[in-house]
This record gives C-alpha cells, sequence and structure tokens, in this order.
C-alpha cells in the first residue's frame, strides 16, 4: 500500500520568526541566572571571600529583573515563551500569569535580604561546601515553579528545590541537622511520589500536561470520575507539601535545625511553592473539583491554623515556635483556596506575600537574638529592648504583622479571607480565623516579654554581668540588620500602603479563575 504522500505544513503563522524582543527574556530570566550564577559560584567554591559578593550581585539583578517581568505582564497580559520548534502544548513552555510574576518578585526579594544576612552569618566552611550553590539552586527551583506552563516541569522543579534546600539543611553535617534532614526529605518524597502519580494519571488521561491546554479540554471530559481522583491526589500532594494538617509535623522538626537563615529562606519561599501548585492546579485546572471538596479544604485549613498556633504557644524554643507559626499561616492561605471566589483567591496571594516577607524577617530576628545571646530558649533570653531599642521596634512590626493586627501587612489578607467566608456563608471559618489571630497574638507576645522586654533571663538579676548580650562585631552588624530591615520596611510598606498589592492580586485572582488570557499567552489565533 503506498504511503500517502507529505504535505508541507505553513507553521509561519504559529512560529516567531523574528529575534526575540529584549523584553521577552524577562521571562526566562528569573531560571537561568540563578542557574549560571550557582554553577560560577561551585567552581569558585574555594575563593570564599567572592561567594558573597557574586551572589548577592545576581540576586540583585535578579530582583530587577523579576520588577521588569512583573511590569510586563502587568501591563500587557500574560506571557509566553516555548522553547524550540515544538509547538505548544508539546514544547516546553514557560508561561507568566501576575500570580507567578508577583510570586516571584516576592521570593527573589526575600532571597536577596537573606543572602546579605549570610554573607555574616555563614562560615568558611558552609561557603566551601556550597552555601550560595546551594542558595542559587533553590532559588532557580522556586522561580521555574512559579513560571512554568507545564505540569511535569511543574515536578522537576519541585525536584530542583529539594534537593537544593536538602543540601542547606544538611550543611554543618550536626546531628540535629541530619535528624531534621531525615523528616523533612522522608516526607517531601512521599509527596514528590503522590505528585508524580498523579501526572502519570493526568497524561493519560488528557494526553497533555500543558496547563493551558488541560484547562481547555477538562470541560470537555464526560465523566469526572477520574478527574476527581486526580484532583484527589494533586490536592493531598501539594498540601503535604505546604505542611498542612495533619502532615505538617516535618516543618517545626526540621527548620528549626539549620541556621537561621536557612530557615527564614524556608519559611519565605518552600511552603509558598505548595500554596502556589495548589491554585494553580486547583483554581485553575481543577475548578469543578476544587468546588466539590471545598469544604474537605476548608477544615485542613481550619485544623492547620488553631493546631500550627496551638503549637507556637506550647514552644519555650523560639526557632519552634516560629515554625509553628510558617504552620498557621498556611492554614489560612488554605481558607481562600477553599472559598475560591475574588475575595478568598485575592486574600491567599495578598497573605502570601506577608507571609513570605514576614517569616523571613522572624526568622532573621530570633538569628539576632540567638547571635547576640547565645541562646534559642526563651527562659533564657532577656534584655534586647534595651541593647537595641530600633532592633526591639522592628520586632514590633513584624510582630503586630503576623499577628494581622491593623494597620500592618497581615491584616488585609485576613480582613479579605474573613469577607469571603461571611459571604460564603462559612461564619465557622471566618471565626477560626479571627481566633487563630487572637493566639497568634498571646504567642508573638511571650517572645517578645520574654526576649525584650524583661531585664534578663529567669532567676538573673536585672543589670547582672552574666546574661549581658554580645554585641554583633561591627564589620558584620550593618549588613545583618540592614537586611532585617529590608524586611521589616517591606513589611510596613504592605501595611499602610496595601493598594497596589490588593489591585495586583485582585487582577491575579480573576486570571486564575478566568484563564482565557494564560491560554490565549501560549496558543494565540492557533487552532
Amino acid at each position: 500500500m503506498a504511503a500517502a504522500p507529505h504535505t508541507p505544513v505553513d507553521i509561519s503563522g504559529a512560529m516567531i520568526e523574528v529575534p526575540v524582543a529584549a523584553h521577552d527574556w524577562l521571562i526566562i530570566a528569573p531560571v537561568v541566572l540563578p542557574i549560571l550564577a550557582g554553577a560560577l559560584l561551585l567552581m569558585l567554591r574555594k575563593n570564599t571571600g567572592w561567594q558573597a559578593v557574586l551572589a548577592n550581585t545576581v540576586l540583585g539583578i535578579l530582583l530587577v529583573c523579576c520588577a521588569g517581568l512583573l511590569d510586563l505582564v502587568w501591563n500587557e497580559g500574560p506571557q509566553t515563551m516555548t522553547m524550540g520548534r515544538w509547538l505548544p502544548p508539546f514544547g516546553i513552555s514557560f508561561s507568566v500569569d501576575l500570580t507567578g510574576a508577583i510570586l516571584a518578585l516576592t521570593g527573589s526579594f526575600v532571597a536577596f535580604a537573606c543572602g546579605i544576612y549570610a554573607a555574616n552569618d555563614i562560615d568558611q566552611t558552609r561557603l566551601r561546601y556550597g552555601f550560595y550553590s546551594f542558595l542559587m539552586l533553590m532559588v532557580a527551583g522556586v522561580n521555574g515553579a512559579f513560571l512554568t506552563g507545564d505540569v511535569f516541569n511543574l515536578y522537576v522543579w519541585f525536584e530542583v528545590l529539594l534537593i537544593s534546600s536538602f543540601g542547606l539543611i544538611i550543611l554543618g553535617s550536626e546531628r540535629a541537622q541530619l535528624d531534621g534532614a531525615l523528616k523533612y526529605a522522608f516526607l517531601n518524597l512521599i509527596a514528590t511520589t503522590l505528585f508524580l502519580i498523579a501526572t502519570g494519571y493526568l497524561y493519560g488521561t488528557f494526553g497533555t500536561l500543558n496547563m493551558a491546554d488541560i484547562t481547555r479540554k477538562i470541560s470537555t471530559m464526560p465523566d469526572s470520575g477520574p478527574v476527581m481522583t486526580i484532583a484527589a491526589l494533586y490536592l493531598f500532594a501539594f498540601a503535604m507539601k505546604a505542611a498542612a494538617f495533619p502532615l505538617n509535623f516535618w516543618l517545626p522538626s526540621s527548620y528549626h535545625t539549620p541556621r537561621l537563615v536557612v530557615s527564614a529562606l524556608f519559611a519565605g519561599l518552600l511552603t509558598k511553592v505548595g500554596i502556589y501548585a495548589l491554585l494553580r492546579v486547583m483554581v485553575m485546572i481543577f475548578a469543578a473539583e476544587r468546588a466539590e471538596l471545598a469544604f474537605i479544604i476548608a477544615v485542613i485549613a481550619a485544623a492547620t491554623m488553631i493546631f500550627g498556633v496551638l503549637g507556637a504557644l506550647a514552644q519555650s524554643d523560639i526557632r519552634r515556635l516560629m515554625g509553628f507559626l510558617v504552620v498557621s499561616g498556611i492554614g489560612s492561605m488554605l481558607a481562600g483556596i477553599a472559598l475560591s471566589g475574588e475575595l478568598g483567591l485575592s486574600g491567599t496571594l495578598f497573605y502570601a506575600v506577608h507571609s513570605m516577607v514576614v517569616m523571613a524577617g522572624l526568622y532573621l530576628a530570633a538569628g539576632i537574638i540567638v547571635r547576640t545571646s547565645g541562646e534559642h530558649d526563651m527562659r533564657k533570653l532577656g534584655g534586647h529592648y534595651s541593647a537595641s531599642p530600633l532592633f526591639a521596634a522592628g520586632f514590633v512590626v513584624l510582630a503586630l504583622a503576623v499577628s494581622g493586627l491593623p494597620p500592618f501587612s497581615g491584616f488585609w489578607p485576613k480582613l479579605m479571607i474573613v469577607r469571603g467566608a461571611i459571604a460564603g456563608g462559612a461564619e465557622w471559618l471566618a471565626a477560626a480565623i479571627l481566633l487563630t489571630g487572637l493566639l497568634t497574638s498571646i504567642a508573638i507576645v511571650r517572645v517578645w516579654a520574654f526576649a525584650f522586654w524583661r531585664g534578663g533571663p529567669e532567676g538573673a538579676r536585672d543589670g547582672a554581668e552574666s546574661w549581658k548580650l554580645t554585641p554583633i562585631a561591627e564589620n558584620a552588624a550593618l549588613p545583618i540588620h540592614a537586611s532585617f530591615a529590608l524586611l521589616v520596611v517591606a513589611s510596613l510598606w504592605l501595611g499602610l500602603f496595601p493598594e497596589t498589592l490588593a489591585s495586583a492580586v485582585l487582577d491575579a485572582a480573576r486570571g486564575l479563575a478566568n484563564p482565557d488570557g494564560y491560554i490565549g499567552s501560549v496558543f494565540g489565533d492557533v487552532q
């Protein structure tokens, strides 16, 4: 039987055959820059004096690129870059909407602040073993997850950030670090395995892993049974990665073990990738299935909030307390996902930005406290207000923000989510959010009372020489306090001038609920 004659296909209308515009490179810059920088830093690992300078220079450039990308997306709509000549949905695409651009900019800002802090906190041994290379790889993984347009590549970027974060958590090879790393790796590997299984089912069902293509096809599925199973698997996997109840114990059991600047990075970046994945998959792709699972997600959200803050109240170790506050904040973001709608989704995105900045700042504050006192047990702390009133004032700003008190940054997203809960008839969820805010205030005020307000630790007389704080060396004090101040100022700006971010997250929420612009950026006019 003769073969059918080959018919040439004109793809000129589907391909960009002119040089790529300079601003289009912003789409992949947040991934390419840290990967190249990480490789360079690895080659120069023995030149420890250059590590911090090079890394922080690249992180500063990355921050500018992410700001340019956000401006591009906000003004011109979602942007897509597909690699090579394989057209969507077959090619590897980076698709950026407002949700991804906002989180990539915030994550890069947090990484920049932590990179400055680490320049005077990480010792020579950890530098030689690749601290900044791991940091760059983790930033690349986080940004890749925020910007990819393909579910399988979302899995790949999760793996990249998991491997690099595992490297960061064990740097130093202390016994507590290895114990924390085991718990961290075990639960995250289980979640990753579930993620991969769900992705296999997804491909078997739709024949594609391009997010925009799946979103187009899902409405035509005649039977929702397989789709509901896939959605439930993704919910379980991403909730585990985000440290949601009841599988949240790995976070406070591991985040306190590395250097506190590493914990700040983890608190600011890692769990938010899980929240982002839930937004992208459960809200944009599996919207109908999310609606059916809404009550279950709401119950998980309330339990995560309450158990997280109760865990914080029970702690005397300031590092563990911060870990439980991270968990509690995840519950608030899950509540917005459960409610969906513009108020719920915009509240979740606003809360994610707030939490990235504030929790990273609180961990850096804990690092300064431990560095100057030599203690992380709150019963052995005291005198920090007298030692540095300005540092104490910065801590108060972050403490009020994490409590959700007006007019600080945590108040506005909680207000959005509470309003969404009341409008949706979920008054019990609104009550859980308000109760969590009250208990969080009590937990963080304990830190203030123990570490700052009283004159010295338990059993010590105020002014006794035995507990006086050790000042940070002059050459290290400025960058350490400057990095902390960056996060404090950012939190203040979010609280006092919330209009810009509120407008951005509202547009982002509309884009998630109605992804026509996202789909159009991938396929254009090609049918």
